[in-house]
């Protein structure tokens, strides 16, 4: 018999096995932790941002209440702001009743004033930006209207009012008129200023590319003057609006200009007060309105 042993297959050996007590103990796996919400300091970080922003504005409205209030108790002629609610509430419940010309809601009286603001508006817009486009790209042509701006810019609007009756023999167009002339100086002083200040290298590099002028305008320039004149056109909004209302008095019409001067012949005060507030409004909605077309073409806010 061969003196050499077999050997096993090693998958063959029995493999030892290790007694309870020598095992590894395994960590407890721990629980997953629940998602974290919104805890009660993003709660009150918010409230806190909301109060600020309307307690504010509510204390001023209710200081403004409160010395109109005490006017009105002093003075026998100023109508207290019970009075005035309730007449608005009267005015508001039907404000677009035609009975005629001259007797008209407020309703319409506030949109036959919008209309000559928006047609005065934008013949301004249309003369007033290609030619601050101009002033400002131009120096000779600068030079040449700088003097004729100075001159007329300083004068009231209203005294526009006669040469547009003498000129178009009709009240109204005579107070469209009257917008145009005062909203035309900020759109053209601010958009030649923003042409101004397009810096030089610019256009030395449309010069060198040998680029029309229409390019350098459309491409160039009107992109960084865009900002520059949107501020002339809020601008020029808000006085076209201051001045719609004076014009209004004098040509009469309807509008809430005339409107305000009726009920003062009709002694309604608290119509008046009540006109004072729905102009305010308007003004502050139009302003608010170009606010954010301008943050909307701003680059510097994107």
């Amino acid at each position: 018999m061969s003196n050499v042993l077999a050997l096993k297959p090693v998958a063959e050996l029995p493999v030892a096995e290790k007694p309870a007590s020598m095992e590894a103990p395994t960590a407890p796996v721990a629980a997953p932790l629940p998602a974290a919400g919104p805890g009660p300091n993003v709660a009150i970080d918010w409230l806190a941002d909301v109060a600020k922003a309307v307690i504010p504005p509510l204390l001023g409205l209710a200081l403004l209440v409160g010395v109109w209030a005490l006017v009105s108790m002093k003075t026998s002629g100023i109508p207290s702001p019970a009075l005035t609610w309730i007449e608005a509430v009267k005015l508001f419940s039907d404000p677009f009743y035609s009975n005629g010309p001259n007797d008209q809601g407020i309703g319409w009286n506030v949109l036959s004033s919008l209309k000559r603001v928006a047609i005065g508006f934008g013949f301004a817009a249309a003369v007033g930006i290609p030619m601050g486009f101009l002033l400002g790209r131009f120096s000779t042509m600068s030079r040449m209207f700088d003097p004729i701006i100075s001159l007329l810019r300083p004068v009231s609007p209203l005294a526009w009012l006669p040469i547009g009756l003498l000129v178009f023999k009709k009240a109204d167009p005579a107070a469209t008129w009257t917008i145009f002339i005062c909203s035309i100086w900020p759109m053209i002083l601010n958009t030649a200023e923003g042409v101004r200040r397009v810096p030089q290298d610019y256009l030395n590099v449309a010069r060198v590319l040998g680029l029309p002028e229409s390019t350098v305008i459309g491409k160039i320039l009107f992109p960084a003057v865009l900002p520059y004149m949107l501020t002339g056109i809020r601008l020029s909004i808000g006085t076209a609006w201051l001045v719609i209302v004076a014009a209004e008095m004098l040509t009469g019409g309807v509008g809430i200009g005339f409107w305000v001067w009726d009920e003062w012949n009709n002694l309604k005060v608290e119509h008046i007060v009540i006109a004072i507030f729905v102009i305010g409004i308007v003004g502050l909605m139009l302003e608010q309105c170009l606010l954010l077309l301008a943050k909307r073409f701003t680059y510097e806010t994107r």
